[in-house]
């Protein structure tokens, strides 16, 4: 879970070493389980995901 209740954006890591992250509502956001990603990140606004360089999920 993430540090606090306001930060419920989803940051993984792909395979390929992308750095993508998911909002809620997002298709997918409800499927990635953050407690068996070892490259997993919670961030609390789109401007901080970015700033650190992931990139939003197309779906």
């Amino acid at each position: 879970m993430p540090d606090t209740p306001e930060c419920l954006i989803k940051g993984t890591i792909e395979r390929s070493g992308e750095r993508i992250y998911h909002q809620p509502g997002q298709a997918s956001y409800e499927l990635i389980d953050m407690t068996k990603k070892r490259s997993e990140r919670w961030f609390c606004s789109e401007a901080e995901a970015e700033a650190t360089g992931w990139r939003k999920a197309v779906r």
